[in-house]
């Protein structure tokens, strides 16, 4: 099943610096590690935003919904997510 995700991400400012530094390689790692392993095959950076669109290719809704909880960042982040069907006219 695909799935497009916009994500946006708004870590408090007041939360400390080498905190921040540990969770954003946290989440690199971890978002390196679904991209390699095919269930994160697509991600764009929206720009001049904290902000990013992806495309998830997952067996179900909660696959999808244990790997997006799982991000170190999902504290801090608004996700929506739409399913993708493929177009009629797609070839």
């Amino acid at each position: 099943m695909l799935f497009l995700v916009h994500m946006v991400v708004d870590i408090p400012k007041d939360l400390p610096q080498d905190e921040v530094q540990v969770i954003l390689a946290k989440e690199k790692a971890y978002s390196q590690d679904l991209q390699r392993g095919g269930q994160w095959p697509h991600i764009w950076r929206v720009v001049g935003e904290y902000a990013n669109y992806s495309i998830f290719d997952v067996e179900s809704n909660d696959e999808l919904h244990t790997l997006l909880s799982q991000l170190p960042l999902f504290p801090y982040m608004t996700i929506n997510v739409t399913p993708l069907a493929t177009h009629p006219s797609a070839i």
